[in-house]
């Protein structure tokens, strides 16, 4: 039997697999609808594949996503260019946010100072009935 062409069961790591049998992995995870795990736990016998498919996918450029996503160089500038406008988006919606926040935090610090002062008065209303004694200032005397 050649070494290439039988896959045993939990006997091989990822390293130990030649390119067409990794071509062949590739595929099978690709036109089965399995998950990665389930297909590295069928050629290897381990649960955990470590990112290993994904990067022969890479390597040997099977992914789909990596040939229908090379365009011309017009595609990839529009695309560069939507993506700016997004993120100048989400700049300038984080900005007002910020925005947003430091408004709320000054009214509610506003509001408390206008409780302050209404209290600040009352209590300077009650202290002149009670005790007698003229505590604010009197604008139009004259020294």
């Amino acid at each position: 039997m050649e070494r290439g062409s039988k896959v045993n069961l939990g006997l091989k790591k990822g390293s130990e697999f030649t390119i067409p049998e990794r071509i062949r992995i590739v595929r099978d995870y690709q036109s089965s609808g399995m998950t990665k795990q389930a297909i590295w736990y069928k050629y290897t016998g381990h649960k955990q594949e470590h990112g290993q498919i994904l990067n022969w996918m890479i390597k040997y450029n099977l992914g789909e996503s990596k040939t229908d996503k090379r365009g011309s160089l017009e595609t990839n500038e529009k695309q560069m260019k939507k993506h700016k406008k997004v993120l100048e988006l989400t700049e300038d919606a984080f900005e007002n946010l910020q925005l947003k926040k430091r408004i709320l935090d000054l009214e509610r610090q506003l509001k408390e100072a206008e409780l302050k002062a209404i209290a600040f008065s009352t209590m300077v209303d009650i202290a002149e009935k009670e005790f007698n004694i003229p505590i604010r200032k009197k604008f139009n005397t004259k020294p």
